[in-house]
């Protein structure tokens, strides 16, 4: 099930954010505090999954009532952009990095698919419409500056940066999900195709697909899995290939 970020009150979801909302002037002492809130709700959806997460659930973990909370966020929509923009901002962002352009964009690509297996459910939230939040905005403008003074457009640079972490997104989902199916199956890889290869060899036909039984032989035989654990450098270090050749033609 997939949720989507900025879906709620906007005003109210960057008071939030930016903590710009007014403390009450009357009524008892606030119990918790908006970050409190959101470290449990990203606490509970690493544990047990976005689809787990509501307002019911968050109050309990505090052990408060489900309607006290809404005195602090409205719902669960602009609970979502606190807890968005509070995991973006674990991703490190050294001063210098090494290997000038790439080994900036390697280190942002890496970060991010570190922040993916903390916490997976952020794959489940659709950004295209990314909570403005601090974290956020300050992420965006460290990483944009890897490709200052490359020679690019202000546009491309933009463009470069949603394909570098667009890869990330969709390679960290194909490591999360075979990471999860291993935890419910019970099965590792190696496991899971032992219980398939025998029956595989008395259907299958080589001669009928024979570019499928060369290289799925060959792939398995190197990964000793259904597939490649080291895809993501390989796929990365191609995308930056591809960078660098856009630079090099604007030189």
């Amino acid at each position: 099930m997939t949720e989507f970020s900025a879906s709620g009150d906007p005003k109210r979801s960057l008071e939030l954010l930016w903590g710009l909302q007014e403390p009450p002037s009357k009524g008892p002492k606030a119990r918790f505090t908006v970050e409190e809130i959101t470290r449990v709700a990203i606490k509970l959806a690493d544990t047990a999954g976005l689809a787990a997460l509501s307002m019911r659930k968050v109050a309990e973990e505090l052990g408060a009532g489900t309607m006290s909370l809404y005195t602090y966020v409205p719902g669960k929509a602009e609970l979502l952009d606190l807890m968005v923009d509070a995991v973006v901002g674990e991703t490190a962002r050294p001063a210098e990095v090494p290997g000038g352009w790439r080994g900036r964009l390697a280190q942002i690509a890496r970060e991010n698919a570190a922040v993916y297996r903390r916490h997976p459910w952020l794959l489940q939230v659709a950004t295209s419409r990314p909570p403005m939040g601090p974290n956020v905005i300050a992420k965006y403008d460290y990483e944009l500056r890897a490709l200052e003074g490359t020679g690019l457009t202000d546009v491309e640079m933009d463009q470069v940066l949603t394909l570098v972490l667009g890869f990330v997104h969709a390679a960290m989902r194909g490591v999360v999900d075979a990471e999860q199916a291993a935890r419910r199956s019970g099965q590792s890889d190696v496991q899971w195709w032992e219980s398939y290869a025998p029956l595989l060899e008395k259907i299958f036909d080589p001669e009928r697909f024979p570019v499928a039984a060369r290289v799925g032989s060959a792939a398995g035989e190197a990964y000793q899995a259904p597939s490649d654990p080291q895809a993501f450098e390989f796929g990365l270090a191609r995308i930056l290939d591809g960078v660098e050749a856009l630079i090099a033609s604007r030189s």
